[in-house]
């Protein structure tokens, strides 16, 4: 097949999901009210346990608000990984997944072009927040906004990745949702989303330790410092290096010789 027609093949997977992302309003609504409700209720308590300013890596003082919000787009990044990849639960028990999946093309580029389809709509929901939140004089610099788009992309495809690797191995939707919240929450909480590294050393060392292993942290990290047109080099290795393998994962999780698909056949 030709150059053209597995671009064809990406353009139809995008425009799917974006169809579906249109069509569910209230997808976009829940994913934007979330992290407002905690930028806007939240962060004054959060703002008065921890003082009027903290200091970030960049050494200088801001406000909490403007502290969280990178956490507060990781964690619409998160959501609509997780959502996107419950899609593909939905689709394999109406029968249309085993439909795009047998076509000619090979189910490693398939699955690729579907996890790249939902860190595209994930980055798009992550501006409409910045947009709003500068109603809330939430700035960053000019040049972040570009420096943005790279991090979400990347950030977007590790936490796709992982629902789609989860989604390999549940059978029922209804297991599903529960295990979504189980790697969700413990996944934005145990980070720097909501708090600086070191005022988890403080409170305990076992949650820093935590903290420092938990790959969201380091998505976290690598768009604060996108939006202040930085770069974190450990911090995109690290984000790199857990999307390739859990993108690895995924596509072996979706072999019909290896993963759910395959025991589904064989009825184990």
């Amino acid at each position: 097949m030709t150059g053209s027609a597995y671009l064809n093949c990406f353009y139809g997977i995008l425009y799917r999901e974006l169809y579906r992302f249109v069509q569910q309003r209230s997808r976009f609504l829940s994913a934007l009210v979330r992290p407002l409700l905690w930028l806007v209720v939240f962060a004054a308590g959060f703002r008065a346990a921890l003082g009027v300013s903290i200091i970030p890596p960049y050494e200088t003082y801001i406000s909490y608000e403007v502290y969280i919000t990178p956490g507060l787009i990781g964690i619409i990044l998160l959501f609509n990984g997780m959502q996107g990849s419950l899609s593909m639960v939905v689709d394999r028990e109406m029968g249309s997944m085993r439909v795009l999946l047998t076509s000619p093309f090979p189910r490693s580029y398939l699955l690729i072009c579907k996890l790249f389809s939902i860190a595209l709509i994930s980055s798009i929901q992550a501006y409409v927040f910045l947009f709003i939140a500068s109603w809330f004089d939430i700035n960053a610099p000019l040049a972040g906004y570009f420096y943005l788009l790279p991090a979400c992309l990347i950030a977007g495809l590790m936490l796709a990745a992982v629902g789609l690797f989860i989604s390999s191995l549940v059978r029922q939707l209804e297991n599903f949702a529960g295990i979504m919240n189980f790697v969700i929450f413990p996944m934005f909480f145990l980070s720097s989303a909501l708090y600086p590294l070191w005022k988890m050393r403080e409170a305990n060392d076992w949650l820093f330790q935590v903290c420092q292993v938990n790959p969201f942290t380091y998505a976290v990290e690598l768009i604060r410092f996108s939006l202040y047109a930085k770069w974190n080099g450990s911090a995109f290795m690290v984000v790199a290096i857990t999307t390739i393998l859990f993108v690895l994962a995924a596509v072996a999780g979706y072999n019909p010789r290896m993963g759910l698909l395959g025991r589904k056949a064989t009825g184990e």
